[in-house]
């Protein structure tokens, strides 16, 4: 059986999706669901997220940083990381490893992000 040229490999559901590895996309945007307490952006676009490895078998690793380590919500930011990456479809498993190198500094944000604090 040929199998169309966008064809990647997945279980079948009835609402009619394919989970197999979860696309770097679908995570990035899960990500983007997480709001600093304190600042009303998103942490993705806050450029606290420093890197997502995806492996073949669904296991995702994110590595986070907060934007000081005396961040009040240094405890429930991972968490909640995690918990939207878990909600992915494909996704089997997720750990979250707070890191400090390098450190988050404004020039990690988006565009978006400096126009929505005002940051120029």
């Amino acid at each position: 059986m040929n199998e169309p040229s966008n064809f990647q490999p997945g279980t079948w559901t009835p609402q009619g999706e394919t989970e197999g590895k979860p696309s770097e996309e679908a995570l990035i945007a899960a990500c983007a669901t997480v709001f600093d307490p304190e600042i009303p952006v998103n942490i993705y676009e806050l450029g606290l997220i420093y890197a997502i490895d995806i492996e073949d078998d669904g296991k995702v690793k994110v590595e986070m940083t907060l934007t000081a380590p005396g961040c009040p919500s240094a405890q429930e930011l991972p968490d909640q990381v995690r918990d939207a990456i878990l909600a992915v479809p494909g996704v089997s498993a997720c750990e979250v490893e707070v890191v400090w190198d390098p450190p988050w500094d404004p020039s990690r944000m988006t565009e978006d992000a400096r126009l929505a604090l005002n940051m120029f």
